[in-house]
């Protein structure tokens, strides 16, 4: 069947986990490749596997001596990125740098025009910063393929929308100063949930201002506080034409997850996830790369990221 969206699947990124006892743990993968496969649709997208990234890519975005800890620590394979979140277990590099080339194929694939839209499950590290992890996050796969839109295909204005129950931030700091990273985040409420930032003020700084929509949400809202809550992302979004989209679709907001405290159902990311592609088509380029982000009820992953593969489906019916 001829289409023209993408999806990542492979045991090369199954191995990005944290063991049986971490809420990031092995049967994220396969709980979403087995609701994917029952839906059919694996015979109705372009199956690529993972692709293992490179050092150099690695470097558009993280520090030198980041990644030279990383790779320390993935020899050694025991103790913490992080301050605890985030255990180093022997390998970690290597699944973390597949994480972010499996990203960068799917970017370069709707680069070239073979695609249209693409997604890849387990992606979307957003906590990771410039030179440290966070969060369950060891590379920041969304980071580097910004930097590479900028410095390898000349884009300038670029939309990074995040509807994952915790907020972006290793996206938002990177890129705070940035004006034409047109940020757009929908979050619980930073009071009540890690990592503790995303206020409604936080716009950008310097010349940035005015870049970046913030929107935290309270805990328990549902889908009727979401779509009231997009109709301002997707205003933000017509405001400024972009030339490619980046969403980061967690399905931890949705109702059931057990570290996060959103009700919305499968319905909203198919939502979120039409309404980019149909804006990715007005502004004339139609690129669209989706990204799993969290999720730490194994349905609701499989659900949510499913309808959002559903959802690229339909946009180019």
């Amino acid at each position: 069947m001829t289409t023209k969206v993408a999806v990542y699947i492979g045991e090369a990124l199954a191995e990005y986990h944290f063991g049986a006892t971490h809420p990031f743990g092995p049967k994220r993968y396969a709980a979403f490749v087995e609701e994917f496969q029952r839906r059919g649709l694996d015979n109705k997208v372009k199956l690529f596997e993972p692709v293992q990234g490179t050092e150099q890519q690695l470097r558009l975005f993280h520090t030198d001596e980041y990644i030279h800890r990383v790779k320390t620590q993935s020899h050694l394979g025991q103790g913490f990125l992080d301050c605890g979140d985030t255990p180093a277990f022997a390998g970690v590099y290597e699944a973390a740098l597949t994480v972010v080339g499996s990203s960068m194929d799917a970017m370069q694939r709707l680069m070239a025009g073979e695609v249209r839209r693409a997604f890849s499950p387990i992606a979307g590290l957003h906590h990771a910063q410039r030179d440290r992890a966070a969060g369950f996050c060891v590379f920041n796969d969304c980071g580097v393929v910004i930097e590479s839109l900028r410095r390898d295909h000349g884009l300038k204005r670029i939309a990074y929308v995040d509807i994952d129950a915790h907020h972006g931030d290793g996206v938002y700091y990177s890129f705070e100063a940035d004006p034409e990273l047109y940020f757009v985040d929908l979050h619980e409420d930073g009071r009540y949930l890690y990592p503790g930032t995303g206020d409604a003020h936080q716009t950008g700084r310097g010349a940035a201002v005015g870049s970046k929509l913030n929107i935290p949400m309270s805990p328990g809202a549902d889908d009727a506080q979401f779509y009231q809550a997009w109709e301002q992302a997707e205003a933000f979004l017509l405001e400024h034409p972009v030339e490619f989209i980046l969403l980061q679709c967690g399905a931890d907001s949705l109702k059931g997850d057990p570290i996060t405290h959103l009700q919305y159902s499968p319905a909203a990311h198919a939502h979120a996830t039409r309404r980019l592609c149909a804006l990715a088509d007005q502004f004339g380029h139609g690129r669209v790369l989706a990204m799993g982000g969290g999720g730490y009820n194994l349905s609701n992953l499989a659900q949510g990221w499913s309808t959002v593969v559903e959802a690229l489906l339909e946009s180019l019916t």
